[in-house]
Order: structure tokens, then sequence, then C-alpha cells
């Protein structure tokens, strides 16, 4: 049974101060500082939209964490339209007021999410004494002069979809365009979908796209149309973070105007001096071209990953001899077919990376047995692997057994998910025997004890032959519905 808790004391006095809103706006002036969370809070949930236009302008800390409060009470339009009045009366003044201290207004909603329950509860008496010594100190320098406006950032991450239309971030873009360089609408996430490229332009003007730290770019562009946000990537100086997917090229565009898209794109790499993980995801222009993106690269990656495309044995070659891939942590390259392509790449690559690899992702490769036997050498020696995984290759039991042996003395590798062997299969049709698989799957666990290393996990996983699914095998298939 569950048991009913009281409001606490600040919840009350402020719920008791607001039943007269004109008195609480009048209070503000002299309301302590750490008083104004709760009472924020109260205002919101109670939507008094007056009380909380007039806290904004006397907020006394540098930073309005309205995202995270939207996030526990809803976003509502008019409390969120309070807010923005409250700036718009603050901007609006040719001095700063005295109590006001605000140069951030957060609406991210997993940002400073303990600080509105710090200021509610039990810690607030220790950030109350700091507070007040910082008043102390603010209020001893109020004799200097008055202090000219400075611009206010809001921090929002983003997300563009078509057909979605979010009122609050028309409001807000409505206000960056009123109050030109007062205004700063920073955003740290961006994730763009399907939306149609005049949309999305309209809407970059608006943001300040050197505070753009993490872009994915989920949309199924032609290559003409990631030439026209090539652009806009260019600007995004701070960027750390990159994930393209679904780009392909239209029969209609002549070879010239295809290397001039290509050369638009790349080259906005040279921009990108922080950038430190890179997903490119079904890319159809990358075959014979791959240096070209490399090559304009300005720091080193810790995140490459390379999946479903097309690569050529010389966009390995010069994979494998680029200078900002010694460092990486995360590579990835499912779904790129390496069955014609020499081991030799693949092993320089793991060669080059061996004492900074983490995780290692050569699913649905189409690597065979030669070719996996071929680069255990090179495997065997990073030495900081944790997570290994090769599903969907045909790979037999004799050189799984082999890879055991060669990785059993890295002592941080943990995971291994690797494929049903080729002998755990009843036809050519790829229906698999789950009792020969238990079978193999048991001797590799026998393997792994005897070796001294029965904590090390090693799962087999393959698309199970009746839903698509991948199928998970321990040595019992799990997370099927199929069975």
């Amino acid at each position: 049974m569950s048991m009913w808790a009281p409001p606490r004391l600040l919840e009350l006095a402020g719920q008791s101060l607001l039943r007269d809103e004109a008195l609480a706006i009048a209070a503000l002036e002299e309301l302590p500082t750490e008083l104004f969370p709760p009472l924020f809070t109260v205002a919101y949930a109670e939507r008094r939209s007056k009380t909380l236009k007039a806290m904004v302008q006397s907020w006394p800390f540098a930073c309005l964490p309205l995202g995270s409060l939207m996030k526990e009470w809803q976003p509502h339009q008019e409390n969120f339209q309070a807010a923005l009045n409250g700036l718009d009366v603050l901007l609006a003044q040719e001095v700063r007021p005295r109590r006001w201290k605000l140069q951030v207004l957060d609406l991210r909603k997993n940002a400073h999410r303990d600080f509105w329950t710090i200021w509610s509860g039990s810690k607030a008496s220790v950030y109350s004494l700091r507070a007040r010594g910082k008043k102390r100190r603010v209020d001893g320098c109020r004799t200097r002069g008055k202090q000219p406006l400075a611009p206010v950032e809001v921090l929002i991450d983003l997300c563009l979809k078509e057909g979605s239309r979010d009122k609050l971030l028309a409001s807000l873009i409505e206000k960056v365009k009123q109050k030109k360089g007062l205004l700063h609408l920073c955003c740290k996430k961006l994730k763009i979908f399907s939306v149609p490229m005049q949309n999305i332009k309209t809407i970059l003007k608006m943001v300040r796209l050197d505070s753009v730290q993490d872009l994915e770019v989920n949309c199924t562009w032609k290559l003409s149309t990631l030439g026209k946000f090539a652009p806009h990537l260019g600007q995004m100086g701070n960027l750390r973070r990159l994930l393209l997917s679904h780009i392909h090229m239209s029969s209609y565009t002549s070879l010239e105007e295809e290397e001039q898209c290509v050369s638009q794109f790349t080259s906005q790499f040279l921009s990108l001096h922080h950038l430190q993980e890179l997903y490119l995801d079904s890319i159809s222009f990358l075959k014979g071209r791959l240096n070209q993106v490399l090559r304009c690269l300005k720091s080193p990656l810790e995140t490459l990953s390379i999946t479903n495309c097309l690569l050529s044995e010389s966009d390995l070659t010069h994979l494998s001899q680029c200078p900002n891939i010694s460092q990486l942590k995360d590579l990835g390259l499912s779904g790129v077919n390496l069955t014609c392509i020499s081991f030799e790449p693949l092993q320089a690559l793991l060669e080059r990376t061996s004492t900074t690899l983490q995780d290692l992702d050569l699913d649905e490769c189409g690597i065979m047995d030669s070719q996996f036997t071929a680069i255990l050498p090179a495997l065997s020696h990073c030495s900081q692997l944790t997570t290994f995984s090769f599903c969907g290759n045909p790979i037999s039991m004799a050189v799984l057994e082999n890879l055991l042996l060669h990785t059993i003395g890295l002592s941080k590798l943990s995971h291994v998910m690797y494929p049903a062997p080729l002998e755990s299969y009843e036809d050519v049709e790829g229906t698999l025997h789950l009792g020969r698989l238990a079978y193999l799957h048991a001797k590799l666990k026998q393997m792994l004890r005897d070796l001294g290393r029965p904590g090390m996990v090693w799962f087999s996983a393959n698309p199970c032959p009746h839903c698509g699914d991948r199928t998970f095998y321990d040595p019992e298939p799990i997370l099927c519905p199929c069975y």
C-alpha cells in the first residue's frame, strides 16, 4: 500500500503566496534566492503565467533550466509563452535590472535534472548559504555603475521531422527573429529527418551553428540535396559527432555534377576541428571516394562506423593508412562486403589501432574462413578490445576455435558475438539444426572454462529463418518470438 506524501512546507508557502498573484509579483524584489525555484515550480504547475513572466525578469541564477520542468509537468504553451514574454521585457530594457543574473534559458529536457529537486529539498539550505554569500558580493558591486545587457542564450535540442508542428519551436523562432542579436538560439544536439530543405534552411538560419556538437541526418536524400546542406555543416565548427545516412545518387546526375557535390560535402570536414565520432550509413557515393573524406579530417577520430556501404580495396587501404584513425576506440564495418577484398588492408587497420581499439563490429561482411584466419594474429594484439561482433559471416567451427585460442589472452575482452558455425546448418538454405548448434556452443564454453576464462561471454547470433529477426543462442534460442 502506497503512503501519501504530504506537501512540503515550501510548496504550501508557495501555494499560499500565489493565491494573491499581484502580491506574489510585488514580493519578488525581496524574495530570498532559495525560494525562487520552489515558487517557480508551483507557479508552473498551476499555470500562473503572470507570475512566471515576472519571475523570469527577476531570476537570480545564471541559468533557468525550464526544459527539465517542462518534461516533468508537460510543456504547456501558455507557460512557455509566459517565459518568453518575461525575456521580452528584459531584453527591451537598456540596462540590466538589479537582481537579474539570467544568461541561459535551457530548454533541454534532460539537462539540470536535479536543479528543481535540490532547491525544493533538504539540500537547499547548503545552496542557500552559497547564494547569500554570492548575493552579498553582487550587492557590494552595485556602485560600479549600470551594466549593459548581454545576449541571452537559449539552449535547445532540435529534432526536425516532416509533418510535426511544434508550436513551442515556432514561438521561439519568432522571438529570436524579433530580438536580433539579443537572443542567441544554441543547439547542442540536432536531428534531421525527412524535412524539405527550405524548411531546414529557414530554421538553421536562426540557430548559431557553431553551438551544434551532435548532428544526425537521417534522411533519404539525393547527393545534390546533400550538396545544398553542406555549407551548413561547414559552419558547425564545434561538431563532435556526425551521423549521416541514406544518401543516394540520381541516374540523371552527370559525373561532373556528382564530383562537384561530393567535393562540396567532403571539403566541409576541413572546418570540423573537433570531430571525434563519424557514422556513415548507406552512403552510395562512398565507393572509390573514401579517401576524399579521410584526407579532409582535421582531428583524430575515436569512433568510425561505415555501415551498409560499398567500399573498394583502395578505400580500405586508404583507411588503414589514414593518420587520424590511429586512436580509434570503436570501429564498425557492418554490412560492408569484404568477400572479394584482400585481407591485408583490414589486417593493417587492426595493427594500426591495436593499442586503442575497444569495440569491433564486422557483422554481415561476407568474411570467409581464409580471410578470418589471416587477420587473427593482428586481432590477438588488440589489447584494449572489450567487445567483438562478427555475426552473419560464413565461418567454420575450426576457425571459431582458432579465434578463441588467439583472443583468450585479451584480458579486457568480455563479449564475443559470433555466427552459427557452418557445421550447424542442415541445408544450403540456411536452416539451423538447433541440436548441433547447442553442442558446438557448449564445446566453445568448455574451452573457455578449460583455458581459465569462464566469465567471457560468447553468444551466437543469426537471423531467424522464420521471421528474419536476429536470434541469440545461448545455447537455446532467445529474443525470438518464433520460439
